[in-house]
């Protein structure tokens, strides 16, 4: 199935006469606008970076993918790649109909040729593919919550590239890359496999790996999608560029990878493999816990350290690439170099930071010293990620109707006015629904609507260095979770929860509003009719029985000030 190389590979375009006829006749087909996600999916699927699929997975492939990590023809394919739709746009289309893939602006795509619709079961997709049902996980987390209920499957005809403004020069496709191998008379390359920035060990790490295996090297970063919480991507590249000139141009290349990373820990790292065989690469460096999406509820990796090195040995042939083991490298202090950790004779001095650590310094504008990364990169990272009391945030109150919120909300805000510094906005939970939200019911779905709507507004406050406070019910775990990785994107989001009883809130209810809802003339009121999911995990918990709203306000002050937000 593999295709030497040195030889082009097949992409799933169409010419350029019969692309300008089907966006003609694409005027008249059902039409889906595409997620960020899916359209990642798509670019690779139409440029050959997904062979050998042609199109989203019908569904005993995706049966077989999700089960044995085969297709149906026994074809190595471990990642699940599905068009996951609404029940709305599923009732409006039928297997042997085609429909029009567009991106968020409407531009058409590719037209998707439906050969299968079902019901997928996404709690055994999780299982299988995560390792585990466990919302923790990122990519298990959007499959509930975020992707639609029905999956579509079938053949792409790829009309025209997903548009992208940014580092175009950068972005090649897998028969660009082949093209430039054969052009520079490269036969053996190793990819980096990255969504981080470059520092020191990671330069000689690769540095390493290339000289190992007699290789040239492509750093190969993603730019799609990857773990909520990650740096951005216009900073990593405009780092990985910093770092470019430390390698010998002759023997080094970076290129960019349109990837929605699923951090499926080993599943990945063959996916990985795989993708990067297309690109035209021979080998390809395998992290200790390659793609591992962190903690799960437990408290404990999802993953083992060398379940993706394991996995990927035992499929090394049928994905027709080498793996280079990734050595950790630390800084010996006496001889003034990085060396692989497992080579390091007792008695030497072995400096490191984590990436917890770095995060720390960073955000407290603490030393990055140079042994452990290069000036260029620390700069850059300044640059987006200024010391936390420069940044903006966003103070996320929740809790039941009568709880206090609102009250408390508004004396921090006045607070923090005095403070000074940054501009400060209150999005009480009331004033959005008059401003934002008029048309919006309270069914969950209208309930869940109008948490994003503020959760967007309070990213674009957060992100241009602003204070966003936010005092809704916000009664649900998931939208909330949606809220704080929207928000984590630019700053800092702090939960409050505000917990006081059901039985006080009751009983200051002015509106007789839990009356009514005791009564059955309201609907769906959280805590009577509906339920109040409690954060597990908020950064303050206010009961505000008898507590003056003043001292609650000043609890919620020396929490910011606590975390580095405001000065002490």
């Amino acid at each position: 199935m593999s295709t030497p190389n040195t030889m082009p590979i097949r992409e799933l375009f169409v010419s350029y006469d019969s692309a300008e006829k089907l966006k003609r006749e694409a005027a008249e087909l059902p039409s889906w606008d595409l997620t960020p996600r899916q359209i990642c999916d798509l670019e690779l699927l139409m440029n050959g970076g997904f062979f050998p699929l042609n199109g989203f997975l019908g569904q005993a492939d995706y049966d077989s993918v999700v089960e044995n990590m085969r297709l149906t023809d026994g074809t190595l394919w471990p990642m699940p790649i599905t068009l996951d739709v609404n029940q709305t746009f599923a009732d409006s289309v039928e297997p042997g109909q085609d429909i029009a893939l567009r991106d968020q602006e409407g531009v058409i795509l590719a037209i998707l040729s439906v050969s299968d619709k079902w019901i997928a079961d996404k709690a055994n997709e999780a299982a299988k593919v995560f390792g585990a049902d466990d919302d923790a996980h990122p990519a298990v987390n959007y499959l509930h919550n975020t992707a639609g209920k029905i999956y579509l499957g079938g053949p792409i005809t790829g009309i025209q590239q997903p548009v992208h403004y940014d580092y175009r020069g950068l972005r090649n496709t897998p028969n660009e890359l082949r093209a430039y191998f054969r052009k520079m008379g490269w036969r053996r390359i190793v990819a980096f496999q990255t969504r981080n920035p470059l520092h020191r060990a990671h330069q000689e790490l690769t540095f390493r790996a290339a000289k190992d295996a007699q290789a040239n090297l492509l750093i190969h970063p993603v730019v799609g999608m990857t773990k909520p919480g990650d740096i951005d991507h216009f900073t990593r590249v405009r780092c990985y560029e910093a770092v470019l000139d430390k390698y010998p141009s002759s023997t080094t290349s970076l290129s960019l990878l349109n990837l929605a990373m699923r951090m499926a820990g080993p599943r990945e790292a063959v996916w990985h493999g795989i993708i990067r065989r297309n690109h035209g690469c021979t080998h390809m460096i395998v992290g200790r816990d390659h793609a591992g999406p962190g903690k799960n509820s437990r408290g404990e990796d999802f993953y083992g350290p060398y379940d993706a090195q394991e996995l990927f040995r035992q499929h090394e042939e049928e994905i027709g690439l080498e793996m280079v083991d990734f050595k950790h490298m630390v800084y010996v202090q006496e001889r003034a170099q990085y060396e692989p950790a497992d080579e390091i004779e007792e008695g030497l001095t072995v400096l490191n930071i984590s990436g917890t650590e770095l995060r720390r310094r960073l955000s407290e504008g603490l030393e990055i010293p140079e042994w452990f990364s290069f000036p260029e990169v620390v700069r850059e990272l300044r640059r987006t990620k200024p010391p936390k009391a420069q940044q903006g945030f966003t103070v996320f109150f929740t809790g039941l109707s009568g709880s206090g919120k609102s009250t408390v909300a508004n004396a921090l805000m006045v607070k923090l006015m005095e403070l000074g510094g940054r501009p400060v906005t209150l999005l009480d939970g009331d004033v959005v629904r008059k401003n934002l939200s008029s048309e919006l019911g309270f069914s969950k779905e209208h309930r869940d609507l109008n948490i994003r709507r503020i959760g967007y507004v309070a990213s674009e406050i957060t992100k241009n260095g602003g204070i966003a406070i936010c005092a809704p019910i916000a009664p649900y775990q998931a939208t909330r979770r949606a809220v704080r990785e929207a928000i984590e994107a630019y700053g800092t989001f702090v939960e409050i929860h505000v917990a006081t009883p059901l039985e006080e809130c009751e009983r200051r209810d002015r509106k007789g509003l839990y009356a009514m809802a005791r009564a059955g003339k309201i609907k769906e009121f959280t805590g009577i009719s509906d339920p109040y999911e409690e954060p597990k995990n908020a950064e303050l918990v206010l009961d505000t029985t008898n507590i003056e709203v003043d001292n609650c306000a000043h609890q919620v002050l020396l929490k910011l000030e606590s975390l580095g937000l405001i000065a002490g």
